[in-house]
């Protein structure tokens, strides 16, 4: 989770900073130093409470945001696209190595619980992350890319709009099951998919 949550953050930021933006790297968020990127909130408290408040059925939490300024990127529109998936694609990335330490383990025979288990943690922590980022509502960062691949006009307007109510729409969706249903566990079947054809020469190569 610390890996998943630091370097997504962290990506952002490089990014940010590649597309003329040094916001991020100005205020120290350009780093792989996990304190930085703490939310005393949604990073410490906010899990906590929902861990107690419901056995541990639902867990939730943020990172402290990447500060960026999209009107100092080069081109605002097409770059926010990218500043926005840069965290998600880190979070795919991290899984492929993790299913790759996973097969690395099973392929030298070592059957220790610890590791296994958090291979297939880092596995499913980044699937997740990567999933659920993408949905497309801001303040997410599939809501970004969605902003930034729209026409200036009415939509992306209502877009904007909508924004600083975005976190609780979004919390009511996932209460509500609907992300988990229509998105997340769709997405995440797709990842996996993704990551077993990735890798499926290497398995193939150790059998």
């Amino acid at each position: 989770m610390v890996f998943a949550i630091t370097v997504h953050e962290a990506a952002h930021g490089y990014v940010a900073r590649h597309f003329g933006d040094d916001t991020a790297e100005a205020m120290g968020r350009v780093t792989l130093n996990p304190m930085k990127h703490i939310d005393p909130i949604g990073t410490i408290l906010m899990p906590l409470m929902l861990y107690f408040a419901t056995s541990g059925a639902f867990l939730f939490g943020y990172a402290k945001p990447v500060p960026v300024n999209f009107g100092r990127l080069r081109h605002p529109k097409r770059d926010m696209i990218w500043v926005a998936l840069a965290g998600p694609a880190s979070n795919f990335v991290q899984a492929i190595l993790w299913a790759l330490v996973l097969v690395g383990l099973v392929a030298a025979g070592i059957d220790e619980t610890f590791f296994i288990k958090m291979a297939q943690g880092g596995v499913l922590v980044n699937l997740v992350m990567w999933a659920f980022n993408l949905f497309p509502l801001p303040p997410l960062d599939g809501g970004r890319v969605l902003a930034g691949l729209l026409p200036n006009g009415p939509a992306q307007n209502f877009l904007a709009r909508i924004e600083p109510f975005g976190f609780f729409i979004v919390m009511g969706l996932v209460l509500a099951g609907i992300v988990s249903t229509f998105w997340l566990r769709p997405l995440m079947d797709v990842g996996y998919m993704a990551i077993n054809l990735l890798i499926s020469p290497l398995t193939a190569l150790l059998r």
